[in-house]
């Protein structure tokens, strides 16, 4: 039995500072589902209130940005640091499940999310949506967060609305179904030992 694993802390806190924008992010990811998030866009607070209830992990978030140009630049360095805290937060990867999927209903609409931990980066997003914005947020990036996110954290992200037609209840669908694949992918088994990966390293 790996008990080292088992009860080493997986915290992170990550500040990232550029012209457009100031981010600050606090994760635990054996938390218990508590947030506190502040980025200057309703929807995505609602969305990242979504991701560590769901996932099960203790977040802080809160970003001032220049939301007077436009959302994307806050959205962009969002995830990035987010990305940041969570490569910081797993380590080395031992004694990680490394893979995760979660199928999950928003009333009319299904969607689908699988990760893989593996240290590469790849995305398929496939979400059709009718909508361009929702509040002050654009919709089109809701696919950069989670482009930027995974290519930050390194990992392979497929994310797939099966049907759906209202707009929010498919980008919520999407944020809980992913959220609850890096849940399972992140989460310790006792009897891996290493990482899960004949090369030896993720």
């Amino acid at each position: 039995m790996n008990t080292q694993i088992e009860t080493q802390p997986r915290i992170a806190e990550v500040h990232r500072k550029t012209k457009e924008t100031d981010v600050r992010v606090v994760l635990d990811l054996d938390g218990n589902g508590q947030s506190q998030v502040s980025t200057g866009l309703p929807f995505l607070d609602h969305m990242l209130d979504l991701f560590a209830r769901h996932g099960l992990f203790d977040l802080e978030v809160a970003c001032k940005g220049d939301l007077e140009i436009d959302d994307h630049h806050s959205v962009e360095d969002i995830a990035i640091t987010l990305g940041q805290a969570l490569t910081q937060a797993l380590g080395d990867k031992a004694g990680i499940a490394r893979y995760g999927e979660a199928v999950v209903p928003m009333d009319e609409a299904l969607c689908r999310s699988v990760i893989d931990l593996s240290g590469r980066f790849y995305l398929v997003y496939e979400v059709p949506t009718r909508r361009q914005k929702i509040g002050n947020f654009s919709v089109e990036l809701a696919e950069h967060f989670w482009r930027s996110l995974a290519e930050t954290a390194r990992f392979n992200l497929h994310i797939d609305c099966l049907r759906g037609r209202n707009t929010h209840h498919i980008l919520e669908g999407t944020f809980k179904a992913t959220t609850r694949a890096l849940r399972q992918a992140v989460n310790r088994d006792s009897r891996i030992t290493g990482v899960l990966s004949t090369k030896g390293s993720l």
